[in-house]
This record gives structure tokens, C-alpha cells and sequence, in this order.
């Protein structure tokens, strides 16, 4: 899914317009009398299409993350009261 959902999604889409509104071919006796119309297969396309679309931009949408900041390393000198020093290692992640 995500990005080559949307992509193959968008295409069943154009394909399935172009058999609902594009395609004028008369079709067989047989391919007649069994149910099959180009322009059924194209709006079923069409909506498949179009909901595929909806799921693949959801799930591209909620896997983008925003990248971790890299972990820092802070080196320092600490003198106390009594005047001993002392060197600090901190790390942030």
C-alpha cells in the first residue's frame, strides 16, 4: 500500500472511466446474454479504484514518521564547592 497503492489505484480508476464513458463497442450474443457490460466492469473499477485510493493515502499518511534527532553527547567540567574538579559525561537520546 501507500504510494504504489495510490498509483495502481489512480490507474484502475482512469482505466475503469475510460470503459464506462469511453467505450462504445457493441458486445457478442453470448457476452449479452450471460450479463457482461464494459460499463459495469468500468464503474466497478471506478469505485475500487477510488476506495483503494482513499486506504493507500490513510496509510501513507499515518506510516510517515518524522526523523529521530540524532543522540547528543555533551562533555563538561564540574568544580564543587570545595573547588575539586570533575569532567561530566552526559548523552541525550
Amino acid at each position: 500500500m501507500g504510494l504504489k497503492g495510490m498509483v495502481i489505484s489512480g490507474i484502475s480508476m482512469v482505466v475503469g472511466a475510460i470503459m464506462y464513458w469511453a467505450v462504445t463497442a457493441q458486445s457478442t450474443y453470448a457476452a449479452q446474454s450471460h450479463g457482461f457490460r464494459l460499463s459495469t466492469v468500468g464503474v466497478i473499477l471506478l469505485i475500487a479504484g477510488a476506495v483503494g485510493f482513499i486506504v493507500s493515502t490513510i496509510v501513507y499518511a499515518t506510516s510517515r514518521r518524522a526523523p529521530a534527532a540524532p543522540p547528543r553527547q555533551l562533555d563538561r567540567e564540574v568544580i564543587d564547592e570545595d573547588g575539586r574538579r570533575s569532567i561530566l559525561h552526559e548523552e541525550q537520546r
